[in-house]
């Protein structure tokens, strides 16, 4: 197998890619280093690759993260990876701002890999990110051609349960930070938005015609079932609103996920 340093990529031949994850280091088009893993779908070549993007305060590294991704190998190849301030990868947690480029990043990977479909598959701040990033790439080597956003917020700012007022906590507060720093294993940067991204609502009606599906527990502690109302209201998409879940990637079961799987192929 044979590697070597090309473009933004430290990049692995996919035609010698083997059945093992392989790991790589990514550049953001803003100079971040990116820890990123490629896992060959199981099933044989596929020219599918999905792109999970965690939520906050995980890494590619996290129990559900690789458990989503295992499941999700039966379907296509899989390319996991930390957001900035998460596991391995370089820079602060911009909280679902310039994490757009990451997953750019992550895509783009994926298309050098010879993977001529990718997906996303976003949970939470990754669920956000997966939106806008569906906004604003297109017709791009990080373009997407279909989206999966997983207990993504609507809108910003939002601190209408407990949960969520313990995030922004964690976010805007120099002690929060220091939390998330040294108790969450993610470091959050301390500047304030300039100016405000694009909201996953007002995305939303730019993602057509590439495929959507908004997935939502009726039980998610940080966002209630208005959001993914709000999101589905907002343009052409398919909405799950899923009995008795919770949140994210920690709430998603196999079950759902082969669900997702199906989703993706058939798309």
């Amino acid at each position: 197998m044979s590697s070597e340093a090309e473009g933004r990529f430290h990049i692995v031949d996919v035609s010698s890619i083997t059945s093992r994850p392989q790991r790589a280091t990514l550049l953001t088009a803003d100079g971040v280093r990116i820890e990123a893993v490629y896992e060959p779908c199981t099933q044989g070549v596929t020219e599918t690759a999905v792109v999970l993007a965690h939520g906050f305060t995980g890494s590619a590294d996290r129990p559900a993260v690789r458990r989503a991704a295992r499941t999700l190998s039966a379907y296509a190849a899989v390319v996991t990876f930390s957001f900035r301030g998460h596991g391995r990868s370089g820079g602060r947690s911009t909280v679902g701002d310039r994490e757009v480029l990451d997953l750019a990043a992550a895509v783009r990977w994926a298309r050098k890999l010879g993977h001529a479909r990718v997906a996303t598959v976003g949970f939470s701040m990754g669920g956000s990110v997966v939106l806008r990033h569906a906004a604003m790439e297109r017709d791009t080597g990080g373009h997407t051609d279909a989206v999966v956003a997983v207990s993504a917020p609507a809108r910003w700012y939002y601190r209408g349960t407990p949960s969520m007022r313990r995030v922004h906590w964690v976010i805007t507060r120099p002690f929060g930070r220091l939390v998330g720093r040294y108790g969450l294993r993610t470091r959050i940067d301390n500047r304030d938005w300039d100016p405000v991204p694009l909201s996953p609502v007002e995305a939303v009606p730019m993602i057509a015609p590439t495929p959507l599906l908004i997935v939502h527990g009726d039980r998610d502690p940080y966002f209630p079932v208005d959001h993914p109302r709000m999101l589905a209201a907002a343009g052409g998409c398919e909405l799950w609103l899923e009995h008795g879940m919770g949140h994210a990637e920690n709430a998603a079961d196999e079950g759902l996920l082969r669900r997702v799987g199906d989703w993706l192929t058939r798309r």
